[in-house]
C-alpha cells in the first residue's frame, strides 16, 4: 500500500483542474504517483535513486544522495508512516510508499539502496537486480555467503552494479592507511589489531560480530589486500535470550601476519581504535579523534643474528619520531555515494563490490561456527576469480574538509 500524506495531497488536489472521473485517472492519482510531476530541479540524466528502509541509517543515505548533483532521490519506502512523514518534511518532492514494490516497478528509479535489517537484504536486493536496478546494500551484504554469491551472479549476468555500504573504506583516514601499506613504508606487516566497543545498540537480528566487526573486517580486507586462511572467535551473551554482545575474533594469514578484533555492546566507553604494526613503522588509527585520526610511529625492533649472548642482547629497540599525516575529513558516506553513481555512469566495478561483501560474510560465517565451538579455529577457502580492479576517484577523499 502507498502512504497517504493528507496535507500535501490536499494541496495538490486543490491545484489540479477538475475533470470527470475515469478509471484510467484513478490509478494515475494514487498517493505514490501524485508526486511524479513535482520532481523537478535536477537534470533527467541524473541517476534516479530509490531508498528502501529509512530507520537508523537510511536518512543518512537519503541526505547524501539528495545533495549530489548527479543523483535524484525519486522515492523512499519504509513500513513506518511516521518515518516517511519525517522524510516528507525535509524532501517534499520525494515519492513515499510503504510498499517497496512501488520502487522496483518505477521506471524513474535506476538504482535501489537497501537499508533494511540484514534478514531482508537478499530478497530485496535480488528483486531489485531482477527488475534491472543497480543495487547498493548496507553491511553486511547478506547473512549467508551462498546468498551473496547469488547476488553477485545476478548482477554480473545483467551488467548491473552491486555495491556494499562499507562506509569506512571511503574515509580519508582509511584511504591514507591503504596508500601507506601499499607503499611498503611500514615494511613487513606483523599484526592488525582493532577495538570497536560502546554501550549498545543491541541488534535484534544479528550478534555483535555481524554488527560491529563487519566494519573492521571490511577495512582489513581493503587495507591488507589479502584473505585469512583461518579464523577463531570467542564471545558471550550477557542478556538472557539475546545474541552474543561481546566477542573476540582472530584471523590467521599465510606467514606470520595475524589480526585481532574486539567488539562489545556492553562497554562504558566508545572506542574506535586500530593499530597496525610493521617491521619499519607502526600506525595508530583513532576514528574518534577530531583531526589527527592517524599517527605514524617510527618505532620497532632490530634483531642481530651475529650478536653474542642470549636473546636479550640480540634484540635492539628503535624509537624515532611520530607524525600525523593530513587526511580528508569529507564524510565517507558522501564519497561512497558519489563512487556508486560514477560506477553506474561509467560501468565500473566498485571498490566495495559484491565480492568484497562475500569475503567479509565468509569470515563472519566461519566466526559464527568457531563461536559455537568455543573458539576452535575454522579453516577458510580463499576466494579465487574475484575482482579487485575497482577504482576510486580520490578527488573527494584527498580534499580536506
Amino acid at each position: 500500500m502507498s502512504v497517504r500524506l493528507p496535507a500535501t495531497r490536499n494541496r495538490v488536489e486543490a491545484e489540479r483542474p477538475r475533470t470527470p472521473p475515469a478509471p484510467a485517472r484513478a490509478e494515475a492519482a494514487s498517493p505514490y504517483s501524485v508526486f511524479r510531476h513535482l520532481q523537478r530541479g535536477k537534470p533527467s540524466s541524473a541517476v534516479g535513486v530509490g531508498v528502501i528502509g529509512c530507520g537508523y541509517w537510511g536518512p543518512n543515505l537519503v541526505r547524501n544522495f539528495a545533495d549530489l548533483p548527479n543523483a535524484r532521490v525519486v522515492a523512499v519506502s519504509d513500513l513506518s508512516v511516521e518515518r516517511l512523514t519525517d522524510v516528507h518534511v525535509r524532501y517534499p518532492k520525494v515519492k513515499l510508499t510503504t510498499d517497496c514494490q512501488d520502487l522496483l516497478s518505477d521506471p524513474d528509479v535506476d538504482a535501489i539502496v537497501v537499508t533494511t535489517p540484514v534478514s531482508a537484504h537478499f530478497e530485496i536486493a535480488m528483486r531489485a537486480l531482477l527488475a534491472g536496478k543497480h543495487v547498493l546494500v548496507t553491511k553486511p551484504i547478506t547473512a549467508d555467503p551462498a546468498q551473496a554469491a547469488l547476488l553477485i551472479e545476478a548482477a554480473e549476468q545483467r551488467g548491473l552494479v552491486l555495491m556494499v555500504d562499507h562506509t569506512f573504506v571511503y574515509t580519508g583516514a582509511v584511504q591514507t592507511i591503504k596508500q601507506m601499506v601499499d607503499s611498503g613504508n611500514l615494511g613487513q606487516l606483523y599484526y592488525y589489531d582493532s577495538v570497536r566497543v560502546n554501550l549498545g545498540l543491541f541488534q535484534r537480528d544479528v550478534n555483535v560480530l555481524w554488527d560491529l566487526a563487519v566494519h573492521d573486517l571490511a577495512i582489513m580486507d581493503f587495507v591488507l589486500g589479502q584473505q585469512p586462511c583461518a579464523v577463531a572467535a570467542t564471545g558471550a551473551a550477557h542478556v538472557p535470550g539475546h545474541h552474543v554482545n561481546l566477542a573476540y575474533l582472530t584471523c590467521y594469514f599465510d606467514g606470520n601476519l595475524i589480526t585481532h578484533h574486539q567488539v562489545n555492546w556492553l562497554a562504558p566507553l566508545k572506542i574506535r581504535r586500530t593499530q597496525i604494526g610493521g617491521a619499519h613503522q607502526m600506525i595508530v588509527y583513532d576514528d574518534l579523534e577530531p583531526s589527527e585520526k592517524i599517527k605514524v610511529y617510527d618505532k620497532g625492533i632490530t634483531v642481530g643474528d651475529d650478536q653474542p649472548g642470549g636473546m636479550e642482547s640480540r634484540i635492539g629497540y628503535r624509537s624515532g619520531d611520530m607524525w600525523a599525516p593530513k587526511v580528508s575529513l569529507t564524510e565517507g558516506l558522501r564519497v561512497e555515494a558519489q563512487h556508486f553513481l560514477e560506477c553506474i555512469e561509467h560501468h565500473r566495478q566498485p571498490v566495495t563490490d559484491g565480492h568484497c561483501g562475500l569475503r567479509v560474510t565468509r569470515i563472519l560465517e566461519a566466526a559464527a561456527r568457531s563461536l559455537s565451538q568455543r573458539g576452535q579455529p575454522v579453516e577458510l577457502l580463499v576466494e579465487t576469480g574475484s575482482s579487485r580492479e575497482g577504482t576510486l576517484d580520490l578527488s573527494l577523499v584527498q580534499r580536506s574538509a
